[in-house]
């Protein structure tokens, strides 16, 4: 950007604690100044402005929902940010495209197949531009794993492992707050494990063909927390007396960032974010097994699992020339003591969990011993994604640059396989767009389908919008 150039006006919807990250990320970056926030909250607006002051950022102006649309011409936006409740991420998106500007929105992209559609047709009909913010593209240890599939390493893959699990800390929360309805979230299978099934559309440079999936509530809600004995008589931890030392609960007044986003402007919106996990109110599934045949014949199968003792994953790969192995433990165990007194955000992955464990990433190739790759593990910001992400959206911040990606060539005696690499180029761009995040969508929506009906599912049968024109 010139000197005489203006810096961008952004405007970020949605102001709750993952906006955090977006707020300062174009607050310190000199090309763009935060113009404008918009949320039915003035008070959680009040805490960004706070940290646009604290950045040294002039105040943003404050809107309502209502007036979005009013909000981007008479700010002048160029730039929106989407980080609002999942099911109405497309309220902003379409209109922000329609207007002209640049949308990046926080995954997923949406929850079901309708507003997908209304997304995709108006970024066909506007040329426009949108990213969804699927920061585990950015990590280095997976930009590690595409690397080493784009060349060979395993040969031609043939299937894949994932399983992911949650512990009680982090998993336990989605079911506190409005993640736990599924018309706000879609379900874990949507919210959470999209991130997932894109990780794997892009390690593997393919697109999902069809889905199978079962699932359930088995720990968390009434019923599973009766049957196990875990159900405390609370609506809501805050001055419950049944909830001061359930390791389930959640206080927000002993956490200051909670306290002042979401304790203090309950007399906004009316929004409670500290429910009881073992309550009538939950919608999604906790459990849930899916298996994907994708176009070029390659499998996975897939397991999330939100109430583990560990909470980290394990990815298998199997190739024609080997097997590539990771394992990640983002948090050994947790003790058994009520959430809060600042521990949000390494439940959350932004901060290391104070159990933190290793990162493991093992090659094994036919005929040949196994092979332990040197890896850049980090625990904080989603494992070191953040920071790359924000730089590939915004621009480098102020300060040193985040080590660079990735172990470089193919181990010795790793013979690239003719179509292991993507059709377009060898190493994809990280970043993800509108197609990208309807394919991460359909796989949870055709698993949800699955579950209900139990038969396989074409993704096309789920969102046909992706193949209209």
């Amino acid at each position: 950007m010139s000197r005489t150039q203006p810096p961008l006006r952004a405007a970020v919807v949605g102001t709750g604690h993952r906006a955090r990250l977006f707020t300062h990320a174009l607050a310190t970056r000199p090309a763009y100044r935060v113009a404008a926030l918009c949320d039915p909250s003035p008070t959680r607006m009040a805490f960004h402005n706070r940290l646009l002051a604290e950045a040294g950022a002039p105040p943003a102006a404050q809107w309502d929902p209502g007036r979005f649309t009013e909000m981007l011409e008479r700010e002048d936006i160029s730039e929106v940010v989407v980080t609002t409740v999942d099911s109405a991420h497309d309220h902003y998106i379409v209109p922000a495209l329609r207007a002209g500007c640049r949308v990046v929105t926080e995954k997923p992209m949406t929850v079901d197949a309708t507003r997908c559609a209304r997304i995709l047709d108006a970024v066909r009909t506007t040329d426009g531009s949108l990213t969804v913010a699927f920061n585990y593209r950015f990590d280095p240890v997976h930009a590690t794993v595409r690397r080493l599939l784009a060349e060979g390493a395993v040969g031609e893959v043939l299937s894949v492992h994932f399983e992911w699990l949650l512990d009680v800390r982090h998993g336990a929360d989605y079911f506190r707050r409005w993640h736990r309805d599924k018309r706000h979230s879609g379900g874990l299978l949507v919210h959470k494990a999209g991130h997932h099934f894109d990780l794997v559309n892009w390690w593997l440079g393919d697109e999902p063909a069809e889905v199978f999936g079962y699932g359930r509530l088995g720990f968390y809600g009434r019923a599973a927390g009766e049957r196990h004995g875990l159900r405390r008589p609370y609506i809501r931890a805050h001055r419950a007396p049944e909830a001061a030392d359930d390791p389930f609960a959640l206080h927000l007044a002993a956490d200051d960032t909670l306290r002042a986003l979401y304790l203090d402007a309950e007399g906004d919106d009316g929004y409670v974010r500290d429910r009881n996990v073992f309550d009538d109110a939950v919608t999604i599934d906790d459990d849930m097994a899916v298996l994907v045949r994708y176009a070029r014949g390659a499998t996975m199968t897939y397991h999330l699992t939100a109430y583990s003792p560990w909470e980290g994953y394990r990815v298998m790969v199997n190739g024609s020339a080997g097997r590539l192995e990771l394992e990640v433990e983002e948090s050994r165990w947790q003790p058994p003591v009520p959430a809060g007194a600042g521990g949000g955000g390494a439940g959350h992955g932004e901060r290391a969990a104070a159990h933190a464990g290793g990162v493991r990433l093992t090659l094994r190739p036919l005929w040949q011993p196994p092979a332990e790759l040197p890896v850049r593990a980090a625990h904080e910001a989603h494992g070191g994604a953040d920071p790359r992400m924000l730089a590939a959206l915004f621009g480098p911040a102020p300060g040193p640059a985040p080590a660079p990606d990735g172990p470089g060539p193919a181990p010795d005696g790793c013979t690239p396989a003719p179509d292991a690499r993507h059709p377009d180029a060898p190493y994809p761009a990280p970043t993800a767009g509108a197609r990208d995040g309807a394919l991460a969508l359909a796989v949870g929506l055709a698993a949800d389908q699955a579950c209900a009906t139990g038969r396989p599912v074409a993704v096309r049968d789920v969102v046909p919008s992706l193949w209209s024109r």
